[in-house]
């Protein structure tokens, strides 16, 4: 898929390689869309670069102009985590949660979702709405577009080849300012949008603020007879592009939210949408639901209620960890398909040194290279979570981990979980409830568990139901599966 592998762990250096490959480089950092893209042949990319190990590209940090920064590496979960964004950037923390499964967004970043340019995408929605900037740096210097002169079509964008997004910023809401995400999918989690939408508004009257439960939010007051005095509407998945909705933002702009201008903003929001007839869709149906997604935006911050579909403790399977990846000291390190390159790493406790692997997965590295069968390949593309394993203390999909990536890490396997002759307690339970059938499916699932369990040793079955939504099973019906971890918990 890819002749060459580079780890820079600095910016400039990142900058260098991007100027000397040109356009047969590709930045890496979550991989979750790029390497299915080589996979599929969809995408072409002789050259890697992965920017994860370069310290400091994994910050979220509020500016003393008000402005909310989001680095390059930060991961989809990260932003779930952030009390920051949960309560001044709640759109996109909303959006956030509802990509993908949990192994998915410890890997997948925002500008990774952001530079795939899919009109789907359901940050690209939520960061439009908030007004978000991108900065752009090469080797020739630096600059920053909004996201209408970033966008310009169909997974097309102003990016250019020997460049890299290195920040993301945008105005963080105040109290005067309510905001959320809204989107349908064929599933109620991992699944691409079939329409989605992101509101914010601002109000004449500040709201109030309070402290809740292990997160950030606004007391849910009643917004029904306060003026907004500006709206921002976005929609996705109805355009070549990601589009405002801009005549429904000027009927709300000035007036109350009542039931009469609700219906209206909805109805010409619908009207703009343009989509196409694709297999989770028709343009008739997505111009039905981009009315009725608008509506629901809308009704909801005008009763205060946008807030109540967030988890309170929503499950990561980042183990004991802070779901961030150690950085990598030292100068650049190059691995390549077939090369004496060795990898170094730590796999169940044991140190392996690995040659002849660059140009691999983690999960062929760990099957073909190292023996270890337990890691299952069910899709290879990140939809069925059988191949769940842990690096560095958090849960990951080793289908959609690039070999070389493991360079310098912790690799957890199933094979690693039991202690000796003793099984794990998950290991134990998936045994007593019988909450096997085929069996290729568990490794994954328990590897899952474990990890959940490892971050809150006494999860609620909502918690466990969500911990567990990036791991499909064709035989038992998750039953039995959800009883064995509530009773190795």
């Amino acid at each position: 898929m890819w002749q060459t592998y580079y780890t820079p762990t600095s910016v400039d250096e990142t900058l260098r390689l991007l100027a000397e490959h040109g356009p047969e480089s590709r930045v890496i950092a979550g991989g979750t869309d790029l390497l299915v893209e080589l996979r599929r042949g969809d995408r072409q990319a002789r050259v890697l670069i992965d920017v994860t190990r370069v310290g400091g590209l994994d910050q979220i940090y509020l500016d003393d102009d008000g402005l909310i920064h989001i680095g390059p590496t930060v991961t989809h979960n990260q932003v779930v985590a952030s009390g920051l964004l949960r309560e001044r950037g709640f759109p996109l923390a909303l959006a956030c949660w509802r990509v993908g499964t949990p192994q998915l967004r410890n890997r997948g970043t925002v500008v990774g979702n952001l530079v795939t340019a899919s009109p789907a995408n359901d940050t690209i929605a939520a960061l439009w709405a908030l007004d978000a900037r991108v900065t752009l740096r090469s080797v020739r210097g630096q600059r920053s577009l909004s996201f209408e002169e970033f966008y310009r079509g169909v997974r097309a964008t102003a990016l250019a080849a020997d460049e890299m997004v290195t920040d993301v910023t945008f105005p963080a809401l105040d109290d005067r300012q309510r905001g959320t995400f809204v989107k349908l999918a064929l599933r109620r989690t991992h699944a691409i949008s079939v329409v989605n939408a992101a509101v914010v508004l601002t109000f004449e009257h500040e709201g109030k603020r309070a402290l809740g439960d292990q997160r950030l939010h606004r007391v849910p007051d009643s917004f029904e007879d306060d003026v907004v005095t500006e709206a921002r509407i976005t929609l996705g998945s109805v355009a070549p592009t990601v589009i405002r909705a801009l005549e429904a933002e000027a009927l709300l702009t000035g007036g109350t939210l009542d039931e009469k201008r609700v219906s209206e903003a909805a109805d010409l929001a619908a009207r703009v949408a343009c989509p196409i007839d694709d297999i989770r869709a028709g343009g008739d149906y997505r111009r039905r639901i981009a009315r009725v997604l608008v509506r629901r935006a809308l009704v909801a911050l005008q009763a205060g209620i946008e807030r109540d579909e967030f988890p309170a403790a929503p499950p990561m399977l980042r183990g004991k960890t802070d779901g961030r990846f150690p950085r990598l000291a030292g100068s650049t390190i190059c691995h390549r398909e077939g090369g004496l390159e060795p990898i170094e790493c730590t796999v169940n406790g044991e140190n392996v040194v690995v040659q002849g692997a660059g140009g691999k997965r983690l999960l062929d590295m760990l099957r073909q290279d190292l023996g270890l069968i337990g890691t299952k390949e069910g899709c290879g593309e990140g939809e069925c979570g059988a191949c769940t394993v842990w690096m560095d203390g958090i849960a990951v999909l080793a289908c959609l981990i690039p070999a070389p990536r493991a360079h310098g890490t912790q690799i957890v396997t199933v094979e690693g979980l039991a202690q000796g002759v003793e099984l794990h307690p998950v290991q134990q339970a998936f045994i007593d409830e019988g909450a096997v059938q085929c069996g290729y499916c568990t490794p994954g699932f328990v590897m899952a568990g474990a990890s959940l369990l490892e971050e809150i040793p006494h999860p609620t079955r909502e918690q466990i139901i969500a911990g567990l939504t990036g791991n499909l099973c064709r035989c038992t019906g998750y039953h039995k599966i959800a009883r064995a971890i509530e009773r190795a918990a």
